[in-house]
């Protein structure tokens, strides 16, 4: 899923603080416990805070505490909220803790809180470089709830402030977080390389720029930087995390699997760091690890996104009945702002695959219609989390999966074409092999499932759109094969037109002839189509003939 791929500010835009104490030991462990929220620890950064109120119980340790609930991948706004509370019941004045609760309002989806947090600056005459740090930081937190500009604002103030002595390199990395969130990714550039000469943990930087290049898909960049963070510490936990983000859009799963367990080995065992890996295996569609990292934490978790992920394992699964009712659990016990289009869009799906097996005519039909309405909500947000309609033709005309390829016949060409593409899952030409010797074999799953792994190697090459529609034709799924032929033709750049004039002759004819029966107007306008690129089609003038009596 995209929002589960690519990883979002919130995820990536790390604080950290600088207050002198006359203890510098105590001042040391204030640094560690940055330094593992820094390093994705999120359990050893919340033990290291709890340490330091039982040493010390002031506002700005509760502070601290309570912003490590705030920085995890999914928050814990209920232990924030209790942190930043015992934080004022030490100080009322505390601006830090009321940038705190705040946070927790805009989190949620509270605009207002956007307000609070300028009057707390205010409030604080503007003197404090770490109120201003803290409340820029509290601005870039949520992906969907943020305030960059004033964001910019603040920190531009709280560098100004602090280079009367140093500025820290972590007032860089948020001003870089604050420009990727108002898009402009050259200024992002710049602040994080503003923040390298200055960091003492140069991979973080690194992990960063990394990161920044994959938004902007500029992939042989983002994976040279990536490579040099886990040169530069090779166990920097998080420059795993956006390693495997790499490795998953390259469909190289076996890698992909590999950095989330590297990823695991050097973060820390806290149950929503657990979530969040559950989560990447997921996208990586690797189920069983997914499945088994989700079991693991579940019952350790309060937050109910996790009954979300186990929908979606269940969905992947073909098990309806269970993933509505884990949907149906997350919607009845999430705030109401975290309730996406996307989810819409799989309750749509779920819905579908329930009317499939339902006997009882009336239910059927009511299943059927709610999924149209909510897999329309998902369309019209235009969200891309999943491909809705290819998802939708899967369910209806059966989907292609691995059980159903190992199940089907088999041949010594395509043996060994599979040794070739185990060993290097990046090679076209063993792909194109493979998927022609399922094709020569009559294996139509097979040919399905590795022209879609051609597509995710090499998404604008058209020809692999055109046969995969022919494998799911073959394999009786036109709904799906249909797809992929209209996915085909709109792949086609202009000047390769004339190159592909026979096949985009014989896509129209075949999107034609499988919507005859459902939508004329556009069956007619397909195969005029055909014609006009090929007048002797002769399928195509049957067609033509037939639908235009």
């Amino acid at each position: 899923m995209k929002d589960i791929m690519i990883m979002n500010v919130k995820k990536i835009a790390l604080g950290a603080s600088v207050v002198f104490f006359t203890n510098f030991a105590f001042a040391q462990t204030l640094q560690d416990g940055i330094n593992s929220i820094d390093s994705d620890k999120f359990a050893a950064a919340k033990t290291n805070f709890t340490s330091m109120i039982a040493k010390e119980p002031t506002a700005e340790n509760y502070f601290y505490l309570g912003n490590t609930f705030l920085r995890q991948s999914e928050p814990d706004f209920v232990a924030a909220t209790e942190n930043f509370n015992k934080g004022l019941a030490a100080d009322k004045k505390s601006y830090l803790n009321q940038i705190g609760l705040a946070a927790v309002k805009l989190g949620k989806g509270d605009k207002s809180a956007i307000a609070e947090i300028q009057k707390v600056v205010a409030d604080s005459r503007e003197k404090d470089a770490e109120v201003l740090f803290r409340a820029a930081e509290a601005l870039t937190l949520f992906e969907k709830n943020n305030a960059p500009d004033l964001a910019i604002q603040f920190l531009n103030k709280a560098i100004e402030r602090a280079s009367r002595k140093e500025v820290p390199a972590y007032y860089y990395y948020t001003l870089g977080d604050a420009y990727r969130l108002k898009k402009v990714p050259g200024d992002a550039m710049t602040a994080y390389d503003n923040a390298l000469p200055l960091a003492k943990n140069k991979a973080s930087v690194y992990t960063r720029i990394g990161t920044l290049w994959m938004a902007a898909q500029q992939w042989q960049q983002a994976k040279t930087s990536i490579e040099k963070a886990i040169s530069t510490d090779p166990t920097y936990a998080p420059a795993y995390k956006a390693l495997a983000a790499y490795d998953i859009k390259y469909q190289e799963n076996a890698k992909a699997t590999q950095d989330l367990i590297n990823y695991t080995k050097y973060a820390d065992e806290d149950p929503y760091t657990q979530l969040e890996i559950a989560k990447l295996y997921f996208t990586n569609e690797d189920y069983a690890n997914s499945k088994m990292t989700l079991d693991k934490i579940f019952d350790k978790v309060d937050d109910p996104i996790k009954f979300k992920l186990r929908a979606y394992v269940n969905y992947a699964d073909g098990q309806y009945a269970e993933a509505k009712q884990n949907m149906d659990s997350f919607v009845s016990k999430a705030e109401k702002s975290r309730v996406q289009p996307a989810d819409q869009g799989l309750m749509g799906l779920i819905a579908a695959g329930l009317a499939k097996t339902e006997t009882d005519a009336n239910k059927k039909a009511a299943l059927q219609a709610e999924s149209q309405q909510k897999i329309a909500l998902a369309k019209a947000a235009k969200d891309e989390t999943m491909k809705w309609d290819m998802e939708l033709a899967k369910i209806n005309g059966g989907g292609a999966s691995q059980a159903s390829v190992d199940a089907g016949p088999t041949s010594p060409e395509i043996e060994s074409f599979k040794k070739l593409v185990a060993a290097n899952a990046q090679d076209s030409d063993a792909l194109y092999k493979l998927a022609n010797a399922y094709q020569d074999a009559k294996n139509w799953n097979g040919a399905v499932l590795t022209w879609q792994k051609m597509i995710g190697l090499l998404p604008d090459w058209a020809p692999a759109y055109y046969s995969q529609g022919y494998a799911y034709q073959q394999a009786g799924n036109n709904d799906a094969a249909k797809i992929s032929y209209e996915k085909f033709i709109a792949t086609v750049k202009p000047a390769e037109v004339e190159a592909n004039k026979q096949t985009l002759a014989y896509a129209y004819f075949a999107v034609a002839y499988l919507e005859k029966d459902k939508d004329l107007a556009k069956a007619k306008d397909y195969v005029a189509k055909s014609l006009q690129l090929d007048p002797s089609y002769q399928d195509a003038v049957k067609l033509n003939a037939e639908i235009n009596k």
